[in-house]
């Protein structure tokens, strides 16, 4: 692909990618984040550029603050896959990807440095402000993939984000005994729960039933709205938490 005009005043470098299609008529209306899971920037960049590899995101944020665009807003990155939120099957057409330079998961999920967050949260919140995108639309990759992905991880700073009006945050509950649904349990408070984390906007059945699908979704859940236990297993806390995020979205 030919060099292209940024979309954003913010952006240091363009690294097109051949990687990218048609939006399929749809809006966007999302902005998802990503680590790169990768042990380097320059082995991330070459990936997302390379047409073998059939992935690609708008956006690359380096360690040092510094963006990359490889993609045009307006065309659709790869950067999704197999994934759903809000009755959303098709995230990579409805949505803006912002790749963050981090090993991940397998090299012990280091901490985001200050100057990447820093510009992470300059470039959502341009991104949001030109394209209308509501904060509890911002989201993690593990919420439109949950069981199949797992960035930007448990420590990724959500809270900080939301501080400057990108992306929905309520403080956790705190853990505490008491009831636990978890594998097998079945009835309606299966059932709420469910209906609770598909109004939050997770892909899940209200069968009232704890199945392996519910398990998965509720440890994403976790994952990004209450990371201190991550065990998919629905607690006080996480019920709560949960309650509080959907009364603060109403609201």
């Amino acid at each position: 692909m030919i060099a292209f005009t940024p979309d954003s005043a913010l952006v240091d470098l363009v690294t097109p990618s051949p990687n990218h299609g048609d939006r399929r008529g749809r809006r966007v209306d999302s902005l998802i984040l990503h680590y790169t899971g990768m042990p380097t920037a320059e082995g991330a960049l070459q990936r997302l550029c390379d047409a073998a590899a059939e992935v690609s995101s708008h956006y690359l944020v380096f360690e040092d603050g510094r963006i990359a665009q490889l993609v045009p807003e307006d065309r659709r990155a790869w950067h999704a896959g197999r994934s759903f939120w809000a009755g959303e099957t098709d995230m990579n057409s409805a949505s803006i990807g912002v790749e963050i330079v981090n090993p991940g998961h397998d090299a012990g999920a280091p901490p985001f440095p200050e100057a990447q967050i820093e510009a992470v949260i300059r470039l959502a919140a341009d991104v949001m402000q030109r394209r209308g995108i509501a904060p509890e639309r911002v989201l993690a990759h593990s919420d439109i993939a949950p069981g199949r992905k797992v960035d930007p991880g448990e420590s990724f700073p959500w809270a900080r984000l939301a501080s400057c009006g990108v992306g929905l945050w309520r403080e956790p509950a705190p853990l505490a005994d008491g009831l636990v649904l978890a594998r097998g349990a079945t009835g309606d408070r299966v059932r709420a729960l469910q209906d609770g984390l598909a109004s939050l906007g997770y892909g899940i059945d209200a069968t009232g039933e704890y199945d392996a699908a519910t398990e998965t979704v509720v440890g994403a859940f976790q994952r990004r709205w209450r990371p201190a236990r991550i065990d998919g297993a629905a607690d006080v806390s996480t019920a709560r938490t949960l309650d509080a995020l959907l009364k603060l979205r109403r609201a």
